[in-house]
């Protein structure tokens, strides 16, 4: 039996986009930014799917990965549509 997918909310689906979108302007793999904040690649897809719920470290980790602090990351997914 297939496991259930988690509840998003709607700022999860912004905050994965706005990872997305910065790490592809950086022109990062999913790997690359895994390696990086020292998470893994399922992780990282799972939240820029909007269906995981980074921890304020974890928010911390992708930021510097990508260049960022956690309020320019935050300030990006509060823009997203």
């Amino acid at each position: 039996m297939p496991r259930p997918e988690p509840a998003t909310s709607p700022l999860q689906v912004a905050f994965g986009l706005a990872v997305r979108r910065a790490r592809t302007e950086r022109k990062m793999s999913q790997e690359q930014l895994a390696a990086s904040s020292g998470l893994d690649r399922t992780y990282v897809s799972g939240l820029e799917r909007g269906r995981r719920n980074p921890t304020l470290t974890t928010q911390q980790r992708l930021a510097a990965a990508l260049g960022l602090s956690v309020a320019e990351l935050i300030a990006a997914a509060e823009e997203m549509p």
